[in-house]
């Protein structure tokens, strides 16, 4: 296990969009570094993101317009604007403050502020920021060029009143030959489109400019940041078009198969069906794994620990036919996760890497996570029994056994000090709703585990200091349970396609109160 996750520490969930401040949406600007301070002075040593990407449909951060860019509505325009001379207006928000995320509004505000400072930054000569721009842009050039003509020819293909809505995809509403990577057409179109490529390039700089700078001050306040690896990429991605061989695409373009995951506690009957390509595992074990060294390696660039969504897909991935209507219709195909991993860890040295290892779990998936050094994950939601025991879907007798076995594993005596305990998860109720939904014999099973009668239990406290208490190093509490918030803060809802990712903290909701309570319950436990 890598030494970052070898000792005791906590930490705390909250993606940078849910963060208060002005506008119609959270970003790296004053109110990100006031919160790394609250997190210090909290006694926290660790704060988890989502996916840092640019989102598209949906607002989704686990299927961005590329695994290596970052999503330009994160960046503070209060703080870019310190950078410029004569374009003071772009500190100034188009809304006044929301309680939730509102990502049209955000985009229809921001973008084309961003695009007047690159071009403003563009037109006003070298200096030593402009230094370091072109520094990035001649190091990132690997996937900056694609990424940045990539954006521009969406603008172009598939303009929109809503920038993020569906209006085609790279293989169907594009110029075919540029779709198609027709070299003469690449040359043409890079040429055409070469203020809009330059522009994409310089917001790309902006963001990781600021979230270098927020990273730098969340280090020397002792925090280090996890941040979040989707195993999937976005049909309409720039990884994608940029890399059509390492995905299994018919000749249009268009996925063979796509990935999901079978009935489960989220979904019994019909499962997970999600969309995103497959990926040609043979093409990318023939080449080294190259296209995934890069990714963990950019992405530790950004951040400290890296938690990789899905791991159980490095071992099997649930392929189901394009077209399928519903994800029950795939199949279990075996990927080269042994070698993958070696190969990451022969170019990378050990990884500080948490592996996300719920859902259909076997015994290969576990072989796989120990032979990489890699902690799991235990959720103690998952602790007390899931909708997917008792739902009358077709799961069989010994089909159910086995969850109800493996759930025996969130149980904090069965804690083990390399796992990584969360009292739940982005993609999980709060544990205020949670609770509320209950039953009452399940409410008994937790009173038992806490060793109180149901009566006195105080929801979400008693849960927060029982994951606290746990033997694992390390504990993650999504920031909504400190505040004791019910369903409506919750993150995501899977398979609900829209009207997730917009909760948000409201001004003065993260108290210094709350730190000295938070400080005094990581020292009691030692972390």
């Amino acid at each position: 296990m890598h030494p970052l996750l070898s000792r005791r520490a906590a930490g705390v969930l909250l993606h940078p969009t849910s963060l208060p401040g002005p506008g119609p949406i959270g970003d790296l600007g004053d109110n990100a570094f006031a919160f790394v301070n609250w997190l210090a002075a909290a006694g926290q040593t660790l704060w988890q993101v989502l996916p840092l990407g640019p989102t598209g449909f949906g607002d989704s951060p686990y299927a961005p317009f590329s695994s290596f860019a970052g999503n330009a509505l994160l960046i503070s325009l209060e703080r870019l604007a310190k950078g410029f001379d004569s374009v003071e207006t772009l500190c100034h928000p188009q809304t006044t403050d929301q309680d939730r995320v509102d990502f049209s509004i955000a985009a229809a505000w921001k973008l084309p502020a961003l695009v007047a400072a690159a071009r403003h930054f563009l037109a006003n000569g070298r200096n030593t920021r402009r230094d370091a721009a072109e520094s990035f842009f001649t190091r990132e050039a690997w996937w900056l060029d694609e990424f940045a003509l990539f954006m521009a020819a969406k603008e172009h293909f598939q303009p929109s009143a809503d920038a993020r809505a569906i209006a085609g995809t790279w293989n169907t509403a594009w110029d075919r030959n540029l779709a198609h990577r027709d070299q003469a057409a690449l040359e043409r179109w890079r040429t055409r489109l070469a203020d809009e490529i330059a522009t994409h390039k310089v917001i790309q700089f902006f963001f990781r400019e600021q979230w270098l700078a927020l990273r730098r001050h969340a280090n020397q306040r002792g925090i280090r940041i996890i941040g979040d690896l989707p195993i999937f990429v976005a049909g309409d991605s720039a990884d994608v078009w940029a890399n059509r061989e390492l995905f299994l695409l018919n000749t249009d373009g268009s996925p063979q198969f796509v990935a999901g995951v079978p009935p489960d506690a989220f979904d019994p009957e019909s499962g997970q069906l999600w969309g995103n390509p497959q990926y040609d595992w043979a093409a990318m074990k023939a080449d080294g794994f190259a296209w995934w060294v890069r990714r963990f390696r950019s992405l530790l660039e950004l951040v400290d620990i890296v938690r990789v969504d899905h791991f159980r897909g490095f071992s099997k991935s649930w392929f189901i036919p394009a077209g399928a209507s519903r994800a029950v219709e795939g199949a279990w195909v075996g990927v080269p996760g042994e070698e993958l991993f070696a190969t990451l860890r022969r170019e990378l040295g050990p990884l500080p890497v948490i592996a996300e290892d719920l859902g259909e779990i076997d015994d290969a998936v576990d072989r796989l996570r120990e032979e990489a050094g890699f902690p799991g994950m235990r959720v103690l939601q998952f602790a007390f029994g899931s909708p997917a025991e008792s739902s009358p879907a077709g799961n069989d007798a010994s089909s159910t056994a086995a969850k109800r076995d493996r759930s025996r594993l969130y149980l904090p005596e069965n804690h083990l000090p390399d796992c990584v305990v969360y009292t739940g998860t982005h993609d999980n109720d709060t544990l205020v709703g949670w609770w509320a939904s209950l039953d009452r014999p399940t409410q008994a099973r937790v009173a038992t585990s806490l060793g109180k009668p149901l009566a006195d239990i105080t929801i979400p406290t008693d849960l927060i200091d029982l994951a606290l208490s746990s033997v694992a190093n390390t504990v993650i509490i999504p920031m909504q349970d400190h505040l004791a918030l019910g369903s409506a803060a919750r993150m995501n809802r899977p398979g609900q396609p829209a009207g997730n990712w917009t909760w948000r903290t409201e001004p003065d909701e993260v108290k210094l109160a709350l730190a000295i309570t938070l400080r005094h319950h990581a020292l009691l436990h030692c972390r």
